[in-house]
């Protein structure tokens, strides 16, 4: 909205002072036009500064303004000479800065709007409909031939739709990048704040694991001493019983501290994927209840532990599995990428993330479950990373979550 006032009163400004100097009136009709020109481009800019903290969608607003902008530049042409006018080069600009805000569909609905106008003027010109003021006799379009006049046009339009491609592909990918760098941002602040906390992690599990073996220990020989006591009996199974829940947190603790390292072998990844899957469509607690959409391409190898493997996709099959309230679905894909990389997606229909709670699902004893430790995602993360790869995920609030992973591929052992 500033540039838009600045090069506007640069521009018809520097016009004013160069007819000026030709010795015309300062009340000419020409120039009355550039002074009205001038003082809409304030009056709209005035008005879009009022409008701008009262609109709530801003996309549209921009829209609407680059859609005036247009005109406005077919208002100079016209001005300034219109088939023989200097300023048509200003609806490059305008599709320019649209691709910037509103990309690349937006700067090529511009581009149609600016080669219609310039068409239209031209044509009105050319059949003596108008005649643009500044402008000698011999300049008017309807002196030349048609044919340069059609080839004029057919440049301009031309012009138009390819800057608009070029200009829409570069922020599109200028958007791309943005995103990338956004995400990579986040994830390495992720690799740090798990790294510090999987070393205190570690030594804190293992202080708390010997303890508890020794507690655990000792209960069950009091036990043995005071078997004929059922009040005392009842009170140390509970006390084993929490022990053991203790020790199923601790060692779920380690794994988020130090992963195994697993034994990395060649296999294809279809197959493993559709084991485990099948092993989880029979477990009694979701049988029936859960259906699984399965989408998995085959002779897809890759070299890692197959274990890690069956981790990963049980632990992310049964997140997405208690999201889901009812019944409901899961859509297991595997594809190859052209980066040699396999793509691997987990889709549910359960009940989503908030934006707040996407960005803590990582962390370790964050969890929405009522009995849920809050380790499995950050175990799987920490997993990942020791294939160089990560866990991205998409949510939205009642209709589900995407979690999605890369796996490097390798050629197949029988062609290798």
């Amino acid at each position: 909205m500033f540039f838009r006032v600045f090069f506007t009163t640069l521009l018809l400004g520097s016009t004013i002072v160069l007819q000026l100097s030709e010795k015309r009136a300062p009340l000419d009709k020409p120039l009355l036009m550039l002074y009205g020109l001038i003082a809409g481009v304030f009056v709209l800019s005035f008005c879009y500064t009022i409008l701008f903290y009262r609109i709530k969608n801003i996309h549209r607003f921009a829209s609407i303004q680059i859609g005036i902008d247009t005109v406005f530049v077919s208002c100079i042409i016209f001005v300034t000479g219109c088939f023989s006018s200097i300023f048509s080069f200003l609806y490059l600009v305008v599709i320019i800065y649209s691709t910037m805000l509103l990309f690349k569909k937006g700067g090529m609905i511009i581009a149609a709007l600016c080669a219609i106008q310039y068409g239209v003027i031209v044509d009105l010109e050319y059949y003596k409909i108008i005649k643009p003021f500044f402008l000698e006799d011999s300049l008017v379009a309807a002196n030349y031939p048609w044919s340069q006049v059609l080839y004029k046009i057919f440049i301009t339009m031309v012009a138009c739709f390819a800057v608009a491609f070029l200009s829409g592909f570069l922020a599109e990918q200028t958007r791309k990048t943005k995103k990338e760098l956004i995400a990579m941002q986040e994830r390495v602040k992720r690799f740090e704040k798990m790294a510090a906390m999987g070393e205190i992690a570690a030594g804190m599990a293992h202080e708390i694991k010997n303890p508890l073996a020794s507690i655990s220990g000792s209960i069950q020989l009091l036990r043995e001493d005071i078997r004929d006591n059922p009040y005392h009996n009842r009170l140390m199974q509970i006390i084993l019983r929490e022990a053991d829940r203790l020790s199923f947190l601790v060692n779920d603790f380690l794994l988020f501290a130090k992963p195994p390292a697993g034994k990395k072998e060649p296999f294809e990844l279809g197959k493993i994927m559709a084991d485990t899957i099948f092993l989880f469509e029979k477990d009694t607690k979701y049988m029936g209840r859960i259906s699984i959409i399965k989408d998995i391409a085959q002779g897809i190898w890759v070299n890692m532990d197959p274990i890690h493997l069956h981790q990963i996709l049980w632990n992310l099959l049964l997140n997405a599995s208690e999201a889901i309230e009812g019944s409901g679905k899961i859509e297991v894909k595997m594809c190859g990428l052209r980066s040699k990389y396999a793509l691997i997606e987990i889709m549910d229909d359960g009940c989503g993330i908030s934006n707040e709670g996407i960005k803590s699902i990582f962390d370790p004893f964050f969890t929405t479950k009522p009995r849920g430790t809050g380790l499995g995602l950050s175990i799987i993360h920490n997993i990942l990373k020791s294939y160089d790869s990560w866990l991205d995920v998409e949510s939205t609030v009642n209709k589900g979550s995407t979690f999605t992973f890369k796996i490097k591929q390798i050629d197949s052992p029988s062609y290798s």
